[in-house]
């Protein structure tokens, strides 16, 4: 069994969504890149995606959707974009060839699930993955496919408790609802407040319906949230509920738009914070299946998924990008050294929106799994 295996082909890097999107799959390729600099794969190849089959789309979305995205990726004009939440201007603009590269990002998902249920890695980390926002009959967000789903599902089939801990930016609500009403799967999503961000969802109090009852864990955070605090909120807030539910394997989407530098949200974490963050994550169980997310500052996704798959393979990178690719991209720390002095001063608001959410989970949450 190998540490950790890294899932990626060049493919999932080389569509463009529409020029201006935010959305950049060439992240992907950058951050394969610095491992490479680093030697991460000296002896352990990446594994190479594969498209996931319809029948496999199917286990969550709805064959009339996945058709619909087929025809449309293939400019046939059978169906209104606008019925499935796609539109040249909006998040979701249709373009050749996107079903494939959909279906790719999920298919390396479901890659990934295979090794760690088969015992051929403790970890796998798809970085084109974790599009948490798709519905099972429609596009949100930049997502398509709902990789996330797929590959909970796939583990579940395989007899394992699975829990799902999303650290994006943004609110895994499509992975939510998808598990809203079942106590089987564990949802935890820590998150910017749908009060100031996409989707505008994700409070406490979304905790699931009948069975499912506790089993949606909502941790929403306010703007300049931190490294100290949002760790603190993580060990207070997440663990208790994760380690109650006693999962065999964490399906954790690993979002780098949490980074100060990012141009769609307002937190204020560093690589390092999130990093530490992704080194808790990988202490909760033997197992794990880890998957990318959101991420809009090239640097800090590259350099933040960088010391993540670090810490799967059990490596310390060091500061100093090599020289290879400093020079290409001219990139010089791997770290960042500290919040920037501009993100100074506004501490003050998100811990009192930290104290409350902390102080709902405890009322509401807590008692629900037998936590105290």
């Amino acid at each position: 069994m190998r540490d950790a295996a890294f899932i990626y082909g060049d493919e999932v890097s080389r569509h463009v969504l529409r020029e201006d999107h935010p959305m950049r799959p060439s992240r992907l390729r950058y951050t394969y890149e610095l491992l490479q600099a680093y030697g991460a794969f000296a002896g352990s190849a990446p594994v190479l995606p594969r498209m996931a089959t319809e029948e496999e789309l199917q286990r969550h979305h709805t064959q009339e959707y996945v058709e619909a995205v087929r025809s449309i990726s293939r400019g046939e004009g059978k169906h209104v974009p606008e019925r499935y939440n796609f539109s040249e201007g909006g998040d979701n603009p249709p373009y050749r060839g996107m079903y494939e590269a959909a279906a790719l990002s999920a298919g390396g998902s479901l890659v990934a699930a295979e090794l760690v249920a088969d015992g051929k890695a403790r970890v796998a980390f798809n970085p084109s993955g974790g599009l948490h926002h798709a519905a099972r009959d429609h596009a949100s967000g930049f997502c398509i496919f709902n990789d996330a789903v797929l590959a909970i599902e796939y583990l579940r089939r395989r007899g394992m408790r699975v829990a799902y801990v999303d650290i994006d930016c943004h609110h895994g609500d499509g992975v939510q609802e998808a598990f809203y009403e079942t106590d089987e799967v564990l949802t935890v999503s820590v998150h910017e407040s749908g009060r100031w961000l996409f989707p505008g969802t994700g409070e406490v109090a979304e905790m699931g319906w009948g069975r499912g009852r506790g089993f949606a864990v909502n941790v929403p955070l306010g703007p300049y949230t931190g490294d100290a605090l949002y760790e603190r909120v993580f060990a207070e807030g997440v663990l208790p509920v994760v380690q109650a539910f006693k999962p065999d394997v964490i399906v954790g989407q690993l979002g780098m738009d949490t980074h100060f530098n990012d141009p769609l949200t307002h937190m204020a974490l560093t690589v390092e914070g999130h990093a530490r963050v992704v080194r808790t994550l990988h202490g909760l169980t033997p197992q794990w299946v880890a998957l990318g997310g959101g991420g809009y500052d090239m640097s800090a996704v590259a350099r933040g998924w960088t010391l993540d798959y670090g810490i799967m393979l059990g490596r310390e990178w060091p500061d100093a990008i090599p020289a290879g690719y400093r020079e290409e991209y001219g990139l010089e720390r791997l770290r960042d050294g500290g919040t920037p002095q501009g993100k100074v001063g506004t501490e003050a608001p998100a811990e009192r929106v930290a104290a409350e959410t902390l102080e709902e989970l405890r009322r509401t949450v807590f008692p629900l799994h037998g936590v105290r």
